[in-house]
């Protein structure tokens, strides 16, 4: 089972998420993907759940709190992306047309988080970390294994993300309008930016995908748990197959079989 210590720079260490029904959310994962959990006091009347599998760190969830509802934002997935400094990152993305939507900050002892926003819209943490990494096991059902960033300019948001992690981005395509950008972090692909011509209302976003043996399966179970198929499983030819879910509060993820023989 691979386990992990430390994130590279520019790598997803993380994913958060914020819902409106966190009782609801540990059931529903819990029984999605095997996921144990334990809670964490993190102010008054709030707890953070960490998920695990094995005692190995997957991600979190939270109660979204009042003044976020207030400012309508929806139960959703973040995704946290590993840096050696979150000021100098923050300052950095601001110098690049980012947004700094909330300033670095220390969470407890644990590490130092910034919250972000590209020149498109999409929102982004950013984590350095002290006493936890952020994932601890990979390549298992149930870990995150992927991200896609939907936005509606490609060019500028893929040059915002190069020149603040060092990402490069695959277009060798010959029609690279029209085809799917992967993301390379140093030596290792990471995610990509699909093409958003059939899409151009749609908000910038970062979509997390999550590995499953079977995704015809795995889809249907989170249908009986109360979820909504937003795409139904869907085989691409060499890559695999995947889903697009959303769970019964409406944070959206996908579900990913991969095609290659490990």
């Amino acid at each position: 089972m691979p386990n992990i210590d430390k994130h590279a720079p520019g790598g997803f260490c993380w994913v958060e998420l914020g819902t409106t029904d966190q009782n609801a959310a540990k059931n529903f994962y819990g029984s999605l993907f095997g996921w144990a959990y334990q809670d964490f006091p993190m102010g008054p009347d709030q707890l953070y759940t960490m998920f695990n599998i094995d005692g190995r760190n997957t991600g979190a969830a939270y109660t979204l709190m009042k003044e976020q509802r207030e400012q309508g934002v929806p139960p959703h997935w973040m995704i946290y992306v590993a840096v050696e400094n979150a000021d100098t990152s923050a300052e950095k993305a601001a110098q690049l047309g980012g947004n700094v939507l909330k300033a670095p900050m220390d969470v407890f002892n644990v590490g130092r988080m910034a919250v972000l926003q590209d020149p498109t819209g999409a929102v982004f943490c950013t984590w350095q970390a002290k006493s936890h990494a952020g994932f601890a096991i990979e390549r298992v059902d149930g870990t995150f294994c992927w991200a896609d960033l939907n936005t509606p300019d490609r060019d500028r948001a893929g040059d915002f993300y190069s020149k603040l992690f060092g990402w490069e981005l695959g277009k060798e395509d010959e029609d690279p309008a029209h085809a799917y950008w992967h993301i390379k972090n140093g030596e290792k692909f990471i995610g990509g930016m699909p093409p958003t011509g059939n899409r151009p209302k749609t908000p910038a976003h970062w979509m997390s995908y999550f590995q499953v043996s079977d995704c015809n399966a795995s889809a249907e179970k989170a249908k009986a748990l109360g979820a909504n198929l937003y795409m139904p499983p869907t085989d691409m030819e060499d890559v695999g197959c995947m889903s697009i879910v959303a769970d019964p509060q409406g944070a959206v993820f996908a579900l990913f079989k991969s095609s290659r023989k490990e």
